[in-house]
């Protein structure tokens, strides 16, 4: 099921373009070191934001989204499926596969479809790893932003970003957990993946078949 991180390529006539510097990002609402001595993992809190600048008197919308670390452990170490995807700049981002929540769905069931259509791994989850809430504003609203991310397991299906339905990904492909804070573009992702490496080294059997993971 994996397989070597390439450099990505052009795709759809696009020319290849360097990696980002990461661009910066809104703070992790988690602090990591809640881990630290714990047995088993609590849910992280929300710690709130508030918008900043001059459009206070914009409505307010709320959006939620779901996605995470998905892993296969492999015989040379965990590794995890990331997205390639250009900003509205042009440049190259490396990201973790998410999406907004459809319909009824919960953020784990969410989590679960966005990440088979965006990387092509099918994923259980294992456990929560962190929540993270930003603001931004558009021309005639302020949205605040909640994405819930969680640790799950590959379960099978091919690493491609083909199937993404929104054509936002350029390509899909598995990383080493361990490179995953120097190869993902943004901060507050970034730290995630140190919460991953955490939850790893405490549990190292939380991606094999023997773990049950944290209950429901």
């Amino acid at each position: 099921m994996s397989s070597p991180a390439p450099v990505p390529g052009p795709r759809r006539g696009r020319p290849a373009a360097p990696v980002p510097v990461p661009p910066g990002g809104h703070p992790l609402r988690v602090d990591p070191s809640r881990l630290a001595g714990q047995h088993g993992f609590s849910s992280p809190g929300i710690v709130g934001a508030t918008p900043s600048g001059t459009t206070t008197h914009l409505p307010v919308v709320e959006e939620t989204s779901a996605g995470g670390l998905v892993i296969d452990p492999t015989p040379d170490g965990p590794q995890a499926a990331v997205i390639v995807r250009r900003n509205r700049g042009g440049r190259l981002e490396w990201c973790l596969p998410k999406g907004h929540l459809e319909g009824a769905e919960t953020p784990e069931q969410a989590a679960v479809r966005e990440i088979r259509e965006e990387t092509g791994i099918l994923g259980t989850v294992r456990t929560e790893l962190g929540v993270i809430d930003y603001w931004f504003s558009g021309e005639d609203r302020r949205v605040h932003k909640v994405v819930h991310h969680f640790l799950l397991r590959a379960e099978g299906g091919t690493i491609t970003a083909e199937g993404d339905p929104d054509r936002e990904a350029e390509d899909a492909l598995w990383v080493p957990v361990a490179e995953l804070p120097a190869r993902l573009s943004y901060p507050n992702e970034q730290r995630l993946a140190g919460v991953a490496q955490q939850v790893l080294a405490r549990r190292p059997g939380i991606v094999g078949p023997g773990d049950a993971g944290t209950p429901e």
